[in-house]
Formats: structure tokens, C-alpha cells, sequence
């Protein structure tokens, strides 16, 4: 059954209570940083273990974690990759141990979501984010040049040390996809962008736990009809950004949850038709009338709105 979740910072914060506020006791979590004692990494067992008994204490049961341990030189096939890639391993087990069932990762190499203008006008005075090729700066990464088949043998290397560690765990590795889906940037490589990438990936090293993080905003970008990419992945989806777009991969603005290219509700349509069984949760929302534009697309107002839509599809989808 798909649930509704929201992205809630190991750290309190207002949107603490705004997600309870709003009806969501689910979370998609990050890893723990405040509440590290000396010998301590975030991804041990111990601080895992604090951080999950606070979410609970405050009313949210943990579901997912979407943050990431160093893993540059895993993904450019560095000296010290083995080292990065055994946190993982550590994470993963920490987090079979605890009964989280799904780790959100990606594979963008240098840089991870890339926007050039964090205030564009959108409706009504609210701002959202947005890209434009030509306006990326020269100087987005310091790093050479990589090529896209280099990164895929990288994460083959990377995929084949982790997954039986996922696999004794019980944890679904879920790959993010490039944000914006458009390679290169500034000569270097993105491979997940596109749905024939993805549908490599989980053919790359065959396993259960490999699986599919559907941010729809990046989805969209590849594809003229979400819904049905969304049926042909099926059970490999186990995690859900559900944002919208509008325009192109080479030049896109975020948009209200009512306002993008994409029909949501064949969207939320086509959850309900595969059987997802996961959560979902609110991505990327405008900052408006009241709210700090500090952390742009995640504004604290912003996901009352998006959490209002998104329970007003589910409520309909799941009701027929």
C-alpha cells in the first residue's frame, strides 16, 4: 500500500511538527550528525540507533534514509574507494538491524542536483528553483573530465560489494536518478537519465534489493508518458519524490504539484495499478508568502500544500 511520508532532518525543526500537523507519522530521514560521540560515524549502529528512537519519540516511524555517506571515489573508481564503499556496508547492516528497509543513493559524480537560479517567479509571487544550461557555471567541479561507461563500471565494482550486504540485511538499495537527467555537465558523465539506463541498472547486477527511486521531476524530463514508465518498472520502484516539472532537460523550472507537465493523478493511478508498496513523499515545493527561501524547493509552508494535494489524489485513487 502506498503511504505518505515527508522528508524530516534528523535535527527539529518546524517541519517537525508541521508533518504531524498535516496528518503524515511517516519519515524519510537523513543520517545523524548533532548526536555523534567521540568513535562515532553516523552510519554505526549506535547513533543510527539514537537517531531512529528520536523519530519515534516525536511520532514518525522511519522508513527510508535518503543521505549518503562519501562516496566520490567510488563513483570516479578511485584509490580509497573500498574504504567508502565499506561504510556503506556498515550503514546497510546498521540499518537491517534497526528494521529500516530502504536506502536512497545516486550517482552523481562531483556534484549532485544542479540549479543556476533559486528564486525563479512562479505563481502568485512564490518562487521556485530552475536550470538553464547555458548559465552553468565554469567552474561547477574542479575534477577532470569522466565518461559515462567509466561510471558504469564503477558502479558494477560498487554494486557487487554492496547488494549481498543488502540482500542479508533485508535493505532495498534505491537509486536517485541525475538531476537535471542530462550528461554531460561540464565534462562530466550522468548515466541515470534516462529510462533505458535505468532498466540497465537493474539489469547490471541482478538482485531483489536493487531497486528504483521514482523522483518524478527527473522522470518526467526523460519521458512523454510517465504513468507508463511507472507500470513498466513495477515492483522495482520502492521509493517515490512525487514533484513536477516544466520544460526540458536542458532548460526546466520546478512547479507547483497542480501546475507541471505531468497528469499526477495517472501517475497516482499507476502506483495503485503495480501495487506499490512503499512511501511517498513531497519533493522540491515553492517557497511562498511567509516562508525563508534559505533552503531552496524545501521551504517548510511550501509542503503543506503538496502534502494537502498529494492525500487528496490518494484519497480518490485508492477510494475507486
Amino acid at each position: 500500500m502506498l503511504e505518505i511520508a515527508e522528508f524530516i532532518s534528523p535535527t527539529p525543526s518546524p517541519v517537525w511538527r508541521l508533518a504531524k500537523q498535516a496528518g503524515v507519522d511517516l519519515a524519510v530521514g537523513g543520517l545523524p550528525s548533532d548526536d555523534l560521540r567521540p568513535g562515532d560515524a553516523p552510519w554505526d549502529l549506535a547513533p543510527l540507533t539514537r537517531m531512529k528512537a528520536n523519530y519515534e519519540a516525536n511520532g514518525f516511524e522511519l522508513r527510508v534514509i535518503e543521505a549518503r555517506p562519501p562516496l566520490n571515489k567510488a563513483k570516479r573508481g578511485l584509490p580509497g574507494r573500498d574504504e567508502e564503499i565499506a561504510t556503506v556496508c556498515t550503514l546497510l547492516e546498521s540499518m537491517g538491524k534497526l528494521g529500516i528497509p530502504v536506502w536512497c543513493y545516486e550517482w552523481m559524480t562531483d556534484f549532485n542536483w544542479v540549479r543556476t537560479n533559486l528564486a525563479t517567479p512562479s505563481r502568485g509571487g512564490s518562487v521556485v528553483t530552475s536550470f538553464d544550461i547555458d548559465d552553468v557555471p565554469a567552474d561547477l567541479t574542479s575534477n577532470p573530465p569522466i565518461d559515462e561507461e567509466a561510471l558504469w563500471t564503477n558502479l558494477e565494482y560498487f554494486l557487487k560489494k554492496v547488494l549481498p550486504v543488502a540482500e542479508k540485511a533485508n535493505v532495498k538499495i534505491s537509486m536517485h536518478p541525475d538531476d537535471p537527467p542530462l550528461s554531460p555537465i561540464r565534462g562530466v558523465g550522468r548515466i541515470m537519465r534516462s529510462i533505458d539506463n535505468y532498466r540497465r541498472l537493474v539489469e547490471l547486477v541482478p538482485s531483489p534489493m536493487s531497486t528504483i527511486t521514482l523522483c518524478q521531476g527527473n522522470f518526467t524530463l526523460m519521458t512523454d508518458d510517465l504513468p507508463a514508465a511507472i507500470r513498466s518498472f513495477g515492483k522495482k520502484i520502492s521509493f517515490v519524490h512525487f514533484r513536477d516539472v516544466l520544460g526540458t532537460p536542458q532548460r526546466f523550472e520546478e512547479a507547483w504539484h497542480d501546475a507541471g507537465k505531468t497528469d499526477m493523478l495517472a501517475c497516482m493511478q499507476a502506483y495503485r495499478d503495480i501495487g506499490f508498496d512503499g512511501v511517498l513523499r513531497p519533493d522540491h515545493v515553492p517557497t511562498v508568502e511567509g516562508d525563508s527561501n534559505e533552503h531552496a524547493g524545501y521551504s517548510a509552508f511550501g509542503r503543506l500544500y503538496a502534502i494537502g494535494y498529494i492525500r487528496g489524489l490518494h484519497q480518490a485513487v485508492y477510494a475507486s
